[in-house]
């Protein structure tokens, strides 16, 4: 079961470095194994605490574990990434805490190179964001050893805009990013119904590893594009239709143009109201991986002229007159 860090440190997902810090030291203290001898439950608190605190201290890991989930983070980070950088060991120091233990607990933890780079699209190619921390990290002469067998090479993340026709139709983009320090190319297919966020993992497309490693993944998270008129709403669409007074008070039927360019016939109901939304079943976007479509809902705008005909003004007065 993926596991909760802001959870297991009692704090909020908006909570500063400090308060991080502090509830660290606070549980730190109370389970650590000089002061729970012998206690399996008080270890196992001890050990997910200080993984809580090695990922959330560090603003990089913090940012990717926001990201990408529990569940992912830890199917990218090995616990020898979690620790990596982390100032743990200078914590239990000052706290008058330590020892030999966490090579008894954690089994060891070497040094190597791993995690994710970020690669953010400008416009005029991708640009590389902050990875983590590439500095050892050790708990004392007693911890272990070094990490067996070579080392993975680095995973990478790329964002991918797309338009809202795009997520329509699905489609085949061509990605410039960054690897082993050459530019390489590699065409990405967008499929349809695709959300904000969703990651498409190219294998082995990552960092080369060092010799004898395999190299990182490379990861494509989308970003779908606001579009002009077109608003999404899950799988579902909302379009602004403008409309006049008499077409909401007498009903009317008027013409709607989809997404895909079709011009369908939409008939207003007598008496409708302004913001009302007139559903279009089956005319949203395509279900990701999955059948059918979502619906189109068209909104009724009421448009009030600046100016009028005369002949409109005596009508409209004498509508004001009629209670209307």
């Amino acid at each position: 079961m993926a596991k909760d860090y802001y959870q297991i440190l009692g704090v909020s997902k908006n909570a500063s470095a400090e308060e991080i810090k502090k509830a660290y030291r606070k549980l730190a203290m109370k389970y650590h194994p000089d002061r729970n001898k012998g206690d399996k439950t008080a270890e196992e608190r001890f050990k997910e605490v200080n993984e809580a605190y090695a990922v959330l201290s560090d603003p990089d890991k913090r940012k990717q574990y926001d990201t990408f989930g529990s569940q992912d983070f830890k199917q990218h980070f090995s616990q020898e990434d979690i620790y990596r950088g982390s100032d743990i060991s200078d914590i239990l120091r000052e706290m008058g805490l330590g020892g030999d233990f966490f090579s008894k607990i954690f089994g060891g933890a070497g040094r190597g190179e791993g995690g994710f780079r970020t690669y953010t699209f400008t416009g005029g190619g991708p640009r590389p964001g902050p990875g983590p921390g590439m500095g050892g990290f050790d708990f004392g002469p007693d911890f272990g050893q070094a990490q067996q067998g070579p080392a993975r090479g680095q995973d990478l993340i790329y964002e991918l805009p797309v338009s809202l026709e795009e997520v329509f139709h699905g489609a085949t983009k061509m990605v410039s990013y960054r690897r082993g320090g050459q530019v390489q190319r590699v065409n990405v297919k967008v499929p349809a119904g695709i959300t904000t966020g969703k990651k498409l993992r190219l294998a082995g497309k990552g960092e080369p590893g060092p010799p004898g490693g395999q190299p990182g993944d490379l990861y494509i998270r989308v970003r779908v594009l606001e579009h002009p008129r077109f608003r999404r709403l899950g799988d579902d669409l909302e379009v602004d239709q403008t409309v006049r007074y008499s077409q909401m008070v007498l009903g009317d039927t008027i013409e709607v143009s989809t997404l895909e360019g079709k011009k369908l016939s939409v008939k207003i109901p007598r008496g409708a109201q302004p913001g009302q939304r007139l559903r279009l079943k089956g005319q949203g976007l395509p279900r990701f991986k999955a059948s059918g479509r979502g619906d189109l809902y068209v909104k009724l705008v009421l448009t009030v002229p600046k100016t009028l005909t005369k002949r409109q003004e005596e009508l409209v007065k004498e509508l004001a007159r009629e209670g209307l």
